[in-house]
């Protein structure tokens, strides 16, 4: 018998070929206008259903930022993000993750450590000239 969730539905191909070949990191309701335009008759609970779904198989991450909407990112590696404070975009970083933080983090106590989430914030190239002119 096939476990719930572990079926590709074509709702949930849609949605996870969507954040595949998008950077921008997206709310679930960008999701699912892109969703709609494939599969006119998918709900936005459908969406968060499948969202939900694939990032606990490991397909997809979602960020969330506490009281902020979700937003989900395509590649469920570990790797880093900046926050621009100013437009709210969010951008991979390419560079090595830094494992001598988790082994700090356990010499202070911190328990087991699995693996850590990092984001840098400031002022996006983009916003950065606008404010300069």
């Amino acid at each position: 018998m096939e476990q719930i969730g572990k079926r590709m539905t074509k709702q949930k191909k849609v949605i996870l070929d969507i954040l595949r070949h998008t950077r921008s990191h997206p709310t679930a309701d960008w999701i699912y206008a892109q969703a709609r335009k494939v599969l006119p008759d998918i709900s936005l609970g459908t969406v968060y259903r499948n969202l939900g779904v694939l990032r606990d198989a490991g397909e997809i991450m979602e960020l969330n930022y506490g009281s902020t909407y979700s937003r989900y990112d395509g590649n469920p590696e570990n790797h880093y993000h900046f926050v621009c404070l100013h437009c709210g975009r969010i951008v991979d970083l390419d560079m090595p993750l830094h494992k001598d933080l988790e082994r700090e983090a356990e010499a202070c106590g911190g328990g087991r450590i699995l693996y850590h989430r990092l984001e840098f914030y400031g002022i996006c190239p983009e916003c950065n000239d606008q404010k300069e002119h």
